[in-house]
């Protein structure tokens, strides 16, 4: 059966910004979990150039009901005009640990 679960992905330009939004996203209740991979390297192309730059990338784990909730936080929080935010559907889940994520993103708090 298919859970209600995401996995959002996102970058940050540092480790502490990653702190900072895990941080706050895990107190207002829109996801469960953050888990931050720093030292990812990240080339893309913007305004016409090819750039490259370490960030650190965060793995968050939401309910979808919670995801434009998200979307629109991790906008208002970080520092880049256009962040990389990047949901995907999860298919199957431990069951425990999907009621946990459904528990712990259940209660809006802010």
């Amino acid at each position: 059966m298919k859970q209600p679960l995401q996995v959002v992905l996102a970058t940050a330009p540092s480790l502490e910004v990653a702190k900072t939004l895990a941080r706050v996203l895990v107190q207002e209740r829109l996801v469960a979990c953050v888990n931050i991979v720093a030292g990812v390297t990240s080339i893309y192309r913007w305004q016409g150039n090819i750039e490259e730059s370490t960030e650190a990338l965060l793995v968050m784990k939401t309910v979808s009901e919670r995801l434009q909730a998200l979307v629109s936080r991790v906008k208002e929080l970080h520092p880049h005009e256009v962040p990389e935010v990047v949901a995907l559907p999860v298919d199957a889940a431990l069951p425990a640990y999907a009621a946990w994520v459904v528990e712990e993103t259940a209660h809006v708090i802010m």
